[in-house]
Formats: C-alpha cells, structure tokens, sequence
C-alpha cells in the first residue's frame, strides 16, 4: 500500500513538474506495452502447449455387463 501511495506522489510530481507531455507518452506506452505482452504471452502458450490426451472411456465386456433382472432374482434365491 506504501509502495502504491509513493508511486502515485511520483506521478504525479512527474506529471505536474516535468514535461506532461512526456509523462504521459510514457504512461501511455508503457500501458499498451503491458497489454500487449500479456495478449502475446496468452498466445504463445496457447500455441505452445500440447492438447490434452484423449481418455477411453470403459467399454462393457459381456463379463462386466450390467446383470438383468431374471438374473439378478437367481442370485438372490
């Protein structure tokens, strides 16, 4: 927060008692720098990382086979 507070003091001496100008082409420049390296940054990784291995799902084998209701009244009896 401290750190905040003097940043904007620093601004705005620097806005107010330097060149304006200058100040806020630089503001301005550094602001779309920012956007556009985490535009490219979100890009590159999005090109660069692999996609995500296909899972199978689980077929069912006449052992594993849900049982049917004739069956499963055998099994209780």
């Amino acid at each position: 927060m401290i750190v905040s507070i003097a940043g904007i003091i620093v601004y705005a001496w620097l806005l107010f008692f330097i060149n304006a100008l200058l100040v806020l082409q630089i503001s301005a420049f550094i602001a779309i720098v920012a956007i556009l390296g985490i535009l490219a940054w979100i890009g590159y990784t999005m090109a660069t990382t692999p996609p995500p291995a296909l899972t199978e799902l689980p077929t069912a084998t006449p052992e594993s086979a849900p049982s049917t209701e004739a069956e499963s009244k055998d099994n209780v009896e």
